[in-house]
This record gives C-alpha cells, sequence and structure tokens, in this order.
C-alpha cells in the first residue's frame, strides 16, 4: 500500500466540479463510486453517533470497501470474511511474500487488475488530509492517535525495508550459487519485552493495548 500524505493531482476540469478529487480519497471515491463513503468516513471519524474510529481503522475500512467494490465489478462471488482475509493477505505485514503473490494470481485470474487495486488502496495520513483538509473534519482527542500512528507507520516501514533487503540479498547469494536454498520466505518480527511485569507484545499489538500488564 502507497503510504502517502501527499496527494496526487487531478485534472483541473474534474477537480472545478468537485473539489475532494483533488485528494487521492476523494478520487477514488468518485471513480470507483462509493456513495456516501466520504460521510461514513467523516461519521466514524468524529464519532457522530458511535464509538470513534481511528485513522488506522478508516484506511482498512475503505480500502476492502475497494477491494468489496472491485470483486462486485468482475462479478466474483466471495463468502462472509473473505474480502476481510484478501486484504490482509495483500497487505499484512505478516503475511509471507509467497502467500502474497498466490494471492495476487488468484484475484488475476478472476479478471482483477491487481496493480491499479493496490495503487488505489490509501494510507491513514491519506484518510488524515482528506478528511481535515477536504471536508473539514475535526477528530477529539486525535493527537494522541496521530502519534501512535506515525510511530506505527515509521516502524512498519523499517521492517518491510529489512525484509525486503534481506529477501534480495538472499535470493543474490543463491543465484550466485554462494547459498543453497529452495523457495524461502523471509519474515521480520519485531517484539517489546517489559523488563518489570516480563509482559512480551509485538509493536503492533502493544500499541492497540496502550498499554502492558503493569499496574
Amino acid at each position: 500500500m502507497t503510504d502517502e500524505s501527499v496527494d496526487e493531482p487531478t485534472p483541473v476540469n474534474a477537480t472545478e466540479a468537485d473539489p475532494e478529487r483533488r485528494s487521492k480519497v476523494g478520487r477514488i471515491i468518485a471513480e470507483r463510486t462509493l456513495e456516501g463513503m466520504g460521510e461514513e468516513l467523516e461519521r466514524r471519524w468524529t464519532g457522530e453517533g458511535r464509538e470513534q474510529s481511528s485513522l488506522r481503522e478508516l484506511a482498512d475500512y475503505f480500502n476492502q470497501r475497494v477491494l468489496r467494490e472491485t470483486l462486485d465489478a468482475q462479478n466474483v462471488e466471495v463468502l462472509d470474511g473473505e474480502v476481510e482475509n484478501f486484504y490482509e493477505l495483500l497487505t499484512g505485514d505478516d503475511v509471507s511474500g509467497g502467500m502474497r503473490v498466490q494471492t495476487e494470481r488468484r484475484l488475476e485470474r478472476d479478471g482483477i487488475d491487481v496493480d491499479r487495486l493496490k495503487n488505489d488502496f490509501v494510507s491513514h495520513q491519506a484518510i488524515h488530509t482528506y478528511l481535515r483538509k477536504y471536508r473539514g473534519a475535526e477528530a477529539t482527542s486525535n493527537d494522541s492517535e496521530d502519534k501512535v500512528e506515525e510511530t506505527r507507520t515509521t516502524i512498519q516501514q523499517l521492517r518491510s525495508r529489512v525484509q525486503a533487503v534481506t529477501e534480495t540479498s538472499l535470493d543474490a547469494l543463491r543465484t550466485a550459487n554462494e547459498l543453497r536454498i529452495g523457495r524461502f520466505d523471509v519474515y521480520v518480527d519485531v517484539r517489546v519485552t517489559c523488563n518489570d511485569c516480563q509482559s512480551q507484545y509485538s509493536v503492533g499489538d502493544l500499541l492497540d493495548r496502550g498499554r502492558c500488564q503493569c499496574e
């Protein structure tokens, strides 16, 4: 998923009729005719009539709607929970490269343009820009949330970088016959242990919990 806080340019004639299309989120809503999505994102973020959703949850919600719309357009029938599973396999940090490729090939066999689909996935920063800049929305107590999400993004980017460099380096050694190994996957797991209560968490779980087991 492209992690972007800077919106992509859109043709002037489109933005004159709909200023929200200057943002990536607004453009995708218009192109994929996701009726009511802007209002829904705003309601979920501000907590209007319901519990507030984090920017990360909103990005996942938006991207899963994009995925569902893509599957529906190709008349692909899915079971309950299958859209969420496809999305996790396409974007999850703990998903192996092999599983991701298998998922992409499965979707391609169903007529899905996987590259376009993944390019239309948005980051939580893009959601934040869309809601604040183009819809004028404000969420209470979002400063702390933004800091947590920025930390999460930084760590995820580092993990992805380490994974990619490791895969490329090992593959180069295998190609040069300096390493004997079959098909392989690389996993990068960052865990945190509290020395006081001895509880251990993945970084993502710890950020979601907001605390360890210390009293």
